[in-house]
């Protein structure tokens, strides 16, 4: 008996109340890349305390004092923490490097990005990462199947549009399932 290969790239992983990793409690991440080497996704719900997009780009990009100071910025996973990525509607492309991801989205990690925001000539919805999820070969999927996350489809207005507070139970929402009825422990059949 053969298995269909598990693709989650452009898909959300949403963390079971018994995800014994704090650090993604509640987490709703979307994948960017999965394939039979490993796979990166990015917390979308998880805001860093007190970050503003305008502070980073006045740290990055020079004139850019006119940038929404109200947009935040979110942690995206433990792995290089000190590195920005954005991940966008796919109307935007950056001359350097956009990687395109199915169900309209995009990922950019280039400096460009920040500096088309700041110029306002960015995509038309953005959320900018510091650092990312990551799992080596097999790992997620072995997760997976200790009942550690929920998968469903991506949606650009769970992702972009709403309050983060609000993501992780309308994503469980979304597969029909009552977020007040998930247990954190965990049973197979």
């Amino acid at each position: 008996m053969s298995f269909a290969k598990l693709d989650l790239t452009g898909k959300l992983l949403v963390a079971m109340p018994g995800m014994g990793d704090p650090r993604f409690a509640h987490s709703v991440i979307f994948m960017t890349a999965h394939s039979d080497a490993g796979a990166m996704g990015l917390m979308v719900n998880k805001p860093a305390p007190e970050l503003k997009l305008s502070d980073v780009l006045e740290q990055l990009v020079e004139g850019s004092a006119s940038v929404d100071g109200s947009l935040g910025v979110h942690i995206g996973g433990p792995v290089e923490t000190g590195r920005g990525f954005v991940l966008h509607s796919d109307d935007y492309e950056s001359a350097i490097e956009t990687l395109v991801v199915e169900g309209g989205f995009a990922l950019t990690a280039t400096l460009d990005i920040l500096e088309d925001i700041a110029a306002g000539k960015g995509p038309d919805k953005a959320l900018l990462t510091l650092g990312y999820a990551g799992w080596g070969p097999g790992q997620l999927e072995g997760e997976i199947g200790q009942n550690g996350w929920l998968t469903c489809e991506a949606d650009a207005a769970l992702v972009f549009g709403l309050p983060d507070a609000q993501k992780w139970g309308a994503a469980v929402q979304s597969i029909g399932i009552d977020p007040l009825g998930l247990s954190a422990t965990a049973g197979r059949a």
